[in-house]
């Protein structure tokens, strides 16, 4: 097993395993992978006759992701508008009503 890349997660690891075993790399995960704390590095070994196989899918992998669309903000974010002010402005917005109904009551 020749090693291939490092990680900084296991999660990262086992998803980067799964890529690479869709195609039928077979890897081998080492470091903080499992136990009841792992944190840390994890490094992602691959059969030699893998290696550069590995490397392209890796790459192209890498170069899809720049042509991907970023996912869609809230409506509130685009308007610049935080959604606690937007709450603020509500709550005012039924006390104003509320109070322009006793007012209007009152005479």
């Amino acid at each position: 097993m020749v090693h291939l890349l490092t990680v900084s997660s296991g999660f990262q690891a086992r998803v980067l395993a799964a890529r690479l075993g869709s195609e039928g790399i077979v890897t081998q995960l080492r470091g903080a992978v499992g136990g009841p704390y792992p944190v840390g590095d994890v490094l992602v070994y691959v059969d030699e006759d893998d290696v550069d196989l590995a490397r392209q899918l890796l790459l192209a992998d890498e170069v899809e992701s720049v042509f991907e669309l970023p996912e869609a903000a809230p409506l509130a974010e685009v308007a610049g508008v935080r959604p606690t002010l937007q709450l603020w402005l509500a709550a005012g917005a039924v006390v104003l009503v509320a109070l322009a109904s006793t007012v209007s009551r009152l005479f």
